[in-house]
């Protein structure tokens, strides 16, 4: 019995050792970058400095809500336990970061903490975290003196308790939240632009955040390049599957040149595709505004995540079956009638649309990716090109679930992926069945 004491004690000393050396550990970090922070004057340049990195972090998207003042927060987010609502991040001292010094906006930014209480990561700051010191610093300005502050009280998050104790996410941000380094270009093998678009897709752009799959404990599986080749290979999120931002054949970005990806980031399309659901978000809130040479050390490193053997061996090759046999009026194809009555008058019937208005099908990678999921969802709710300052005209999708069957949906799905060279695989009933379910509630 003594020996089982002894034991468990020790179990007990060692797990209360590892929790501090992490507590004492993350101090250290956290001391060290604040020490790195010039807080400086909040300078003109420095301002416009900090604005145009909060469009690059997309904090728009989530801090501010139509007929609300910018950045007051009251943006309505799921999780798996109930609903968070963002926060007023305005210079307001009451509720918004009036009170905040550059050190605390640090913690809040890179490590997940704010004034004494761990964020739900619903806030990247697992990406944020490799933020520089000199850009916090901007960022802080622009926040603190360059921002109106709105004296909006924020909302109370919908989470039952005692789910709703957030001393649990302090032991989620120790064990699976990457520790924070700020970005150094001269630690990698990279050139000059491919590793300032490196900065932006791993950092402020939070690429990661969608696009990659997460684990049981809902962390991503690879929150940089370095860490796999799960990093942005695509996830479900939203009733929807952000893409794969890969080059690892069909279903990716194999087909994209590095023009083609920057245009997409500045327009929300190009002869690929268009975006849609969150990703129109982002184009109109972040990406656009990205510098034509941003933009283009962007897609320069996108196009560096590949699979060893992956690439243009293993891209869509097209084929005239699918339209030579509908021109012919042959649809024996399950969903071919549909896809002519529904679809064709827009996408045409060789499935290659028209270039920036209406995407095409044909060797689309969201078409061809493993999952079916954003593609049924469209059909099933419609969609909406994003409108930026290069495409102020918009053009729209119709819903088309309130008059397809399931099995109607099913089908002319599955058509579009294995038709004209697609060769993704079959969608079931029951799969569209789901589909709707899930997304009826927010319609």
């Amino acid at each position: 019995m003594r020996t089982r004491s002894v034991f468990k004690w020790a179990a007990v000393g060692a797990v209360v050792a590892l929790i501090l050396a992490i507590a004492v550990a993350e101090l250290g970090d956290r001391s060290a970058g604040a020490s790195a922070l010039k807080a400086g004057e909040a300078t003109p340049e420095r301002i416009a400095r900090g604005e145009y990195l909060a469009k690059l972090g997309d904090c728009a998207a989530c801090h501010s809500v139509p007929s609300a003042p910018a950045f007051s927060g009251g943006l309505r987010m799921a999780i798996p336990i109930g609903a968070i609502y963002t926060t007023n991040i305005t210079p307001d001292p009451t509720y918004g970061i009036g009170q905040f010094t550059l050190t605390d906006f640090d913690r809040a930014l890179r490590f997940g903490v704010s004034r004494g209480h761990t964020l739900y990561p619903a806030m990247p700051y697992t990406s944020y975290n490799s933020t520089t010191a000199e850009d916090v610093a901007a960022l802080y300005a622009y926040f603190r003196y360059g921002v109106k502050a709105a004296a909006v009280r924020n909302r109370s998050n919908e989470i039952l308790f005692p789910l709703s104790m957030r001393w649990p996410l302090t032991y989620w941000r120790w064990l699976f939240a990457p520790k924070a380094t700020p970005f150094s270009a001269s630690s990698s093998s990279l050139n000059a632009e491919v590793a300032r678009g490196k900065y932006f897709v791993e950092g402020l752009g939070h690429c990661g955040e969608c696009h990659t799959p997460r684990t049981i404990t809902m962390a991503v599986r690879a929150s940089t390049a370095r860490d796999g080749q799960d990093f942005l290979s695509g996830a479900s999120i939203e009733n929807y599957f952000a893409p794969s931002l890969r080059s690892d054949g069909p279903g990716t970005l194999a087909d994209w040149n590095v023009d083609e990806l920057a245009e997409f980031l500045q327009t929300g399309a190009n002869r690929h595709g268009i975006a849609f659901a969150s990703m129109t978000d982002v184009i109109v809130h972040s990406t656009q505004y990205l510098t034509p040479a941003d933009a283009r050390a962007t897609a320069a490193f996108l196009k560096t995540l590949r699979a060893p053997g992956s690439g243009s061996s293993v891209a869509f090759a097209p084929d005239e079956m699918t339209h030579s046999a509908l021109k012919a009026g042959d649809v024996s194809k399950p969903g071919a009638q549909l896809y002519l009555d529904n679809c064709a008058a827009c996408h045409r019937p060789d499935g290659l649309g028209y270039d920036r208005v209406f995407p095409r099908l044909a060797g689309n990678p969201v078409v061809q990716a493993a999952s079916a999921q954003s593609v049924v969802s469209i059909v099933l709710r419609g969609s909406h090109t994003p409108r930026t300052r290069a495409t102020p005209a918009q053009f729209a999708m119709p819903a088309l679930g309130w008059r397809l069957s399931d099995r109607e949906v099913a089908e002319v799905v599955s058509f579009v992926r294995s038709s004209w060279g697609n060769h993704a695989s079959q969608v079931g009933v029951a799969e569209v069945h789901k589909a709707r379910a899930r997304l009826e509630p927010a319609s």
